[in-house]
């Protein structure tokens, strides 16, 4: 899928009449007369698809080395990284920590530009059909950035109108998490009423019903809305167009791209220089490994998003999962092992270094199956339908079915671990943590994973002794701080406490 990028260029003119500064310019695109036709809104809305690549490729911050998923490779000649990256992995994070701003810039940016086409749209005289199809995408973003924003963030500026006079911006507040909630639930309705069931081959990538009802299952049972959920998630199930492919390696095949399973996935294209590759496994190649792990000469990775011991623990004997998801180590070119595990999802053969061709999941018909088990289960403890689809994840991996003698809270364990082996490094361990665990529990939860992780650290630091704060969790920290950036050009957006 091709990025649309729109520039609008205003024009400063020192000796000419009024009229002529009334006038556009016919050769230059500009908010004014570019939402004209068809193939304008089709532009403006793949713009809005490319500008998930941005997002996708630093959500494993925030969703994977937030968490006991993944940490950093400790670079001991390096220790620029500790403010920023590495902050986020120790539980250090700051109003200035660098990527949350770029999280909540580029969320807000998006929804921007996604505003202002749902202006546009609505002016149009578009063909009601194509129109409501636009108009189903368009909401499906906003839904999906505002509930990472309500999740990330909880009280949030609720945008959903063009800003046309900048100083308006200075008059902004954060709304109520509850008041985000309703847009989220109003953008998915209308999403789900418009989106096509199905698209041609020619549109695969595009989104679909299907999506919409996904994420609109993953927002209710974020609510506690157990059994409006499952009434969501059901209708993926049903609409028969979804199933587990038979092999768990086939699903981050790049030759395979829109598969079966495939519900939404962030699209990519490798194998050239057109700017569309997916290059981010390249961060998640450990360091100084000289071409041995990305298999081009001289050519290491970031250090960053590497699988931790406790999740290299967790896979149980015999899960065909573990060789697809992961490595432990590699073998160095003086033929010694190095026992730095690394993410082995998404590194795939590519021609070009650095421009491999995978795409991103985010939503998979597994996902689908497990989030349905953890609504029954929370309802009403699990029933046989709810162990059926918990195991039917398992038998793919090679794996005995669970015994349909447990408890609520045992069941509810259970499937949390099969979450983060099914989905290890997919970006869902964070919202899977936030879900099963009360805050009380998720803070005992990740200081017990920190303790360990200090006590049996995942690579080696050299001489570098943990800071007094490293791995110390505290319940404040569950939601991110308002970035300072922001709270300095508006003084009047209040931080969330503590920070």
């Amino acid at each position: 899928m091709k990025k649309i990028l729109i520039i609008f260029i205003a024009f400063l003119s020192i000796s000419c009449s009024e009229d002529f500064l009334d006038k556009q310019n016919p050769t230059q695109l500009g908010e004014g007369n570019f939402y004209q036709t068809e193939d304008q809104f089709e532009q403006a809305v793949l713009g809005i698809y490319g500008q998930l690549q941005n997002i996708i490729a630093n959500q494993w911050y925030y969703k994977e080395m937030y968490t006991d998923n993944t940490t950093v490779h400790f670079n001991q000649g390096n220790r620029g990284f500790a403010p920023h990256q590495e902050s986020i992995e120790y539980w250090q994070i700051t109003p200035n920590t660098n990527q949350i701003y770029t999280l909540y810039r580029d969320s807000y940016n998006i929804i921007g530009n996604i505003n202002l086409a749902l202006a546009k749209l609505s002016e149009s005289s578009l063909d009601p059909e194509v129109s409501n199809r636009f108009k189903g995408e368009l909401t499906f973003f906003r839904a999906y950035h505002y509930f990472h924003l309500s999740q990330y963030f909880g009280d949030v500026v609720i945008l959903t109108e063009p800003v046309k006079d900048p100083s308006a911006s200075f008059e902004l507040r954060r709304s109520p998490v509850s008041d985000v909630y309703d847009v989220i639930e109003t953008d998915l309705n209308t999403a789900i009423s418009n989106l096509p069931v199905e698209v041609e081959a020619s549109q695969a990538g595009r989104l679909t019903k299907g999506a919409a009802l996904t994420l609109q299952g993953l927002f209710r049972l974020t609510l506690k809305d157990y059994s409006n959920a499952k009434s969501s998630l059901n209708q993926v199930v049903t609409s028969g167009k979804y199933s587990l492919l038979p092999n768990y390696a086939d699903v981050f095949d790049p030759n395979n791209k829109n598969h079966k399973e495939s519900i939404f996935e962030v699209q990519f294209q490798g194998g050239n220089d057109l700017g569309e590759s997916s290059g981010f496994i390249y961060n998640f190649y450990p360091l100084n490994t000289q071409g041995e792990v990305t298999g081009f000469p001289g050519i290491s990775g970031g250090g960053w998003n590497i699988p931790t011991l406790d999740i290299i623990n967790a896979y149980e004997d015999g899960d065909l999962r573990k060789e697809v998801s992961l490595s432990e180590g590699y073998t160095s070119v003086d033929e010694e092992f190095v026992p730095v595990p690394f993410i082995e999802k998404f590194r795939n053969d590519h021609s070009i270094v650095g421009r491999p061709n995978d795409n991103w999941p985010i939503f998979r018909y597994a996902d689908v199956l497990l989030m349905i088990a953890e609504a029954i289960n929370e309802q009403s403890g699990p029933n046989a339908e709810a162990y059926n689809y918990l195991n039917q994840i398992r038998e793919r991996a090679g794996l005995s079915p669970i015994d349909a003698n447990l408890s609520k809270e045992e069941f509810r364990l259970a499937l949390l671990h099969e979450r983060r082996i099914e989905l290890a490094f997919e970006n869902h361990r964070w919202f899977s943590l936030r879900r099963a665990y009360s805050d009380t529990e998720l803070v005992e939860f990740l200081n017990d994973y920190g303790d360990q992780a200090k006590e049996n650290p995942t690579t080696p630091r050299g001489q570098n002794a943990f800071g007094q704060g490293d791995y110390n969790f505290e319940a404040y920290e569950i939601l991110f701080p308002i970035p300072e950036r922001e709270r300095l050009i508006n003084p009047d957006i209040e931080q969330n406490p503590e920070y």
